[in-house]
């Protein structure tokens, strides 16, 4: 790093706190002016929430590392702004009309308070111990490759690096709210789309261009059917990227994601009307289609850098090559002074708007779900004051699992990631079928989220047990919950939910007309119908459509 990299995010810097400024200026005298902006956002801040909030160590790590190990795999996670559309077309009429602040209000709306409850836990849970802990692990680990400081004050740089992000996201989160993190993301993801260009603009200049980079990661074998490191659609007896479980998986999870977790879902309730939280979906939408190019293909070119150079990438002390350093490897190997500035800059911007999201959305969940729900009298000061103080608790929650994140590294990290696989289902299957039919009872609601949540923490301690006992005998349980592919698993968790709400829904009482009015497609008034209607015109139709073209494009293009 040089002085003009540091004059670079020293610039950053200051646009970033003048912008908090402007949003310190604008009076907050609510719970919802504090946790959905006063529900008064465009569709650009929206859309540029909806993107900066997705990208975080995930794919700053993960995905460019899993380009640069196994190819396009991981895109199906990546091309899924069709699945944003669905939020937007089917899923924010519902929540608009609702009225709710959260996602477990809506659930309480259409089935009970138990079922608020539930998810509300188990949000809460995931938040902190799975989206904090390892975007702040892996944002550590990141800055200090960057960088390329081992110590500083006598100090490991990674404890520097990691307390020092979300110290300084938590100042702008706390005192702002939800408005700094929608304002502070128009800021930010602009930076970070222009500075992972230059990363694959550089990438292929050095390495002779994108034939040059197909070439040479079509030529890597993935597995003993045919299959490359250049292939998306891979043989169904593929051991971890089946192409049909791939298909049932990730689009399970991707519904839960972008269709049902508050941590996403916030961003759209924030909107000033139906409109601009629809066009907000849909400019998000866009900008979904990039991460496989920004982060993705970089990891590839990384690959085939090394495969080339011989030495690109660093080995690992057992000798094999550390596909996770492939981001930031082509950030310090790649980029002059000024522009790695720039790309650092970006790189902190998705960090920070990751977990600036995750803080508020935390401190909504416990604000709105647990503490006014036992305190119904409290002022809308008192909600405030109480949401900033949850915003620095669970900051110093995520300080304090640090430790246990690096002392334990990539063991936890891949099975932090799990948690999400087999948490979405159970919560997918809930929203799903309660939308889709006025017939699924209340209790089929609360049946179906307990019996996800069972199954999958069986599954995740059947991981954890049988990982670490090699001699453990086979049986019909280490069959299903262990050696079963996870894609698979997650297919057949989201049906066996399903089913149990529907056989619940057999022998329970319905929810009453008035209760269910509005929340369901059967129950929607004609009324309600025609705003909706009014709400979008033929460019949204038209913009979707193009989301649509060019999703179907790239599964042609790398089939």
């Amino acid at each position: 790093m040089e002085s003009l990299d540091w004059l670079v995010i020293g610039i950053f810097a200051l646009a970033l706190i003048g912008i908090v400024v402007w949003v310190l200026s604008k009076k907050q005298n609510s719970s919802g002016d504090y946790f959905l902006a006063g529900r008064d956002a465009t569709w650009i801040a929206i859309g540029a929430s909806i993107f900066a909030s997705n990208i975080g160590s995930e794919h700053l790590i993960g995905l460019a590392g899993a380009g640069a190990s196994s190819g396009m795999a991981m895109a199906h996670w990546e091309i899924q702004g069709w699945m944003i559309l669905i939020l937007g077309w089917v899923f924010v009429p519902f929540y608009s009309r609702s009225m709710v602040l959260t996602m477990p209000e809506f659930l309480e709306r259409r089935y009970n308070p138990q079922s608020r409850t539930i998810l509300s836990v188990i949000s809460l849970i995931s938040y902190v111990l799975t989206k904090v802990a390892v975007t702040v692990y892996a944002g550590g680990l990141v800055f200090q490759q960057v960088f390329g400081i081992k110590e500083m004050w006598g100090i490991d740089f990674f404890w520097i690096a990691a307390i020092g992000l979300v110290l300084i996201t938590a100042l702008y989160t706390v005192i702002g709210g939800m408005k700094s993190v929608l304002y502070t993301s128009v800021l930010q993801t602009p930076i970070l789309l222009f500075g992972s260009m230059i990363i694959v603009f550089l990438g292929l200049k050095e390495l002779g261009g994108w034939n040059e980079m197909m070439e040479i990661v079509r030529a890597k074998p993935v597995n003993e059917f045919g299959d490359t490191m250049g292939n998306l659609i891979r043989s169904n007896s593929d051991a971890n990227f089946p192409w049909l479980g791939v298909l049932i998986g990730s689009s399970i999870i991707g519904f839960w994601y972008w269709c049902t977790d508050q941590y996403i879902v916030q961003r759209v309730l924030s909107g000033k009307d139906e409109t601009q939280a629809r066009r907000g979906t849909i400019f998000g939408a866009y900008l979904k289609l990039t991460p496989v190019f920004i982060f993705l293909i970089p990891g590839m070119i990384a690959y085939a850098l090394h495969v080339k150079t011989g030495s690109f990438l660093p080995v690992l002390a057992n000798g094999a090559v550390n596909s996770d350093a492939a981001f930031p490897t082509l950030v310090a190997k790649l980029l002059p002074a000024g522009l790695k500035g720039l790309v650092v800059a970006g790189i902190l911007a998705a960090l920070m708007s990751s977990l600036a999201s995750l803080f508020n959305s935390s401190a909504m969940l416990f604000t709105i779900d647990f503490y006014k729900r036992f305190k119904p009298q409290a002022t809308e000061k008192k909600l405030l004051s109480v949401g900033r103080m949850a915003t620095v608790v669970i900051v110093i929650l995520g300080i304090l699992w640090i430790p246990v994140m690096k002392s334990v590294g990539d063991v936890l990290y891949t099975y932090l990631q799990d948690v999400q696989s087999v948490l979405a289902p159970g919560i997918a299957a809930a929203f799903l079928l309660g939308v889709s039919s006025k017939r699924i009872t209340p209790k089929a609601g609360l049946w179906g989220l307990i019996s996800g949540f069972v199954v999958g923490v069986t599954r995740l301690g059947s991981k954890v047990y049988y990982s670490t006992s090699p001699d453990a005998t086979d049986s019909w349980f280490k069959g299903l919950f262990y050696d079963t592919n996870w894609l698979f698993f997650s297919g057949g968790m989201f049906l066996f939910s399903a089913l149990i709400m529907v056989l619940v829904s057999m022998f329970t009482v319905q929810a009453s007309a008035a209760q269910i009015q509005g929340l369901t497609f059967g129950s929607v008034s004609a009324e309600q119908k025609t705003l909706t209607r009014n709400s979008w015109d033929k460019w949204d139709v038209i913009h979707s459509s193009i989301i649509i073209v060019i999703t179907i494009a790239f599964y042609i293009y790398f089939w």
